[in-house]
């Protein structure tokens, strides 16, 4: 196995290592936008080296290119389902056992968790290359990139004196009209299971109540949000923070674009940083190939191209994020173990239960 993962890594270097070192260097002085160069595929010439099935809650536009990349190096034949976190997270438990899924590749940690009886425990030379809050406690799963949660608000709209300290501070009647939110997203549902957790159903169900009072404005998902916060048609929205990058540096508008990311300090829920994450599930038939694709999914690589393709933040050491994200050991990660996020389906019903989601 490890003379395996040498093998690829090395082919990987050997092709990949120029692609990404330059799509990492070509920064402009004026808006600090990274001009990504696709990831390239080597054409494979040896014989197939068995088959992998992945089923991954991350859009296709994404990940598929890293897919490629893999099946190219490794000579392994992969089928990929596609949907949306909980989507997988329902399809597995509705298969069982006979799911033909190798691994799972979720969103968030909750979506894992979900199905946690159904993983296997990972090996401990992958589970030792990331950080302790980063991983399940009981090794079945690993992240992959580190994402937070945030505020997006309007730079002219809204003072720096104004800026919420917490949650709690956005049902205060100056804010009604003002703010949107996404309660179809996996990754709001899991800060709500965030809440549930610290601060119970009862206090999480009035916050959910007053938002709604304070004419809260439904989105689809994230991007919109941001988008509308740099327009002023809201003036707050409740996001993760590498949605703003696609505007300013992806788009080229920096200072431009009239919206900027608050982390809360709060060391609640809304101080949220979470991962998206993978597992191999205990009945896969490929388990030293979903190995080996975990592996090369947190090499330092890979690592870098989602640096730069989502701006997410990278779990293993030396690997450099845009300078215009606030590093991760300086934000306040909320007082709870992702561990504890699985019951997603939970926070689906208590939004469904007060009308924020309809049944």
């Amino acid at each position: 196995m490890k003379i395996l993962c040498q093998i690829y890594k090395s082919m990987f270097f050997a092709t990949v290592l120029f692609v990404l070192l330059i799509s990492c260097s070509l920064e402009t002085e004026a808006t600090g936008v990274i001009n990504e160069v696709p990831v390239e595929v080597v054409k494979e010439t040896e014989k197939s080296k068995g088959n992998l099935v992945i089923y991954s809650g991350r859009k296709e536009s994404l990940i598929g290119p890293v897919i490629d990349q893999f099946k190219s190096i490794s000579g392994i034949n992969i089928e990929v389902k596609y949907g949306t976190s909980t989507e997988i997270a329902a399809q597995l438990i509705l298969e069982g056992s006979k799911s033909p899924a190798d691994v799972f590749y979720a969103q968030d940690p909750g979506s894992l968790g979900s199905v946690i009886d159904m993983l296997q425990q990972l090996s401990p030379d992958l589970l030792e290359k990331i950080p302790a809050w980063a991983k399940s406690d009981k090794g079945k799963w690993i992240g992959i990139s580190g994402r937070a949660r945030t505020l997006v608000y309007n730079t002219d709209n809204v003072k720096a004196s104004d800026l919420p300290k917490t949650l709690n501070d956005l049902c205060d009647a100056k804010w009604k009209g003002r703010m949107g939110w996404a309660p179809t997203n996996s990754s709001f549902q899991t800060m709500i299971t965030a809440m549930r957790k610290i601060w119970g159903e009862d206090k999480t169900k009035a916050w959910v109540k007053c938002m709604m009072a304070n004419d809260v404005k439904v989105y689809p998902k994230n991007t919109p949000q941001v988008e509308a916060a740099g327009k002023a048609e809201i003036d707050i929205g409740l996001v993760n923070h590498y949605y703003l990058y696609k505007f300013i540096l992806d788009a080229g508008e920096g200072d431009k674009f009239k919206a900027r990311n608050l982390h809360l300090e709060s060391g609640g829920p809304g101080s949220l940083v979470t991962v998206s994450s993978i597992g191999i599930l205990s009945t896969a038939k490929n388990k030293d190939n979903a190995h080996q694709f975990i592996d090369f999914m947190i090499s330092k690589l890979v690592q870098n191209y989602f640096v730069n393709a989502t701006r997410e933040y990278p779990l293993i050491e030396d690997v450099d994020i845009h300078p215009l994200l606030t590093p991760l050991h300086e934000i306040t990660k909320a007082n709870i173990s992702l561990s504890d996020l699985a019951d997603i389906q939970g926070s689906a019903k208590l939004l469904q239960e007060v009308g924020a989601l309809p049944k």
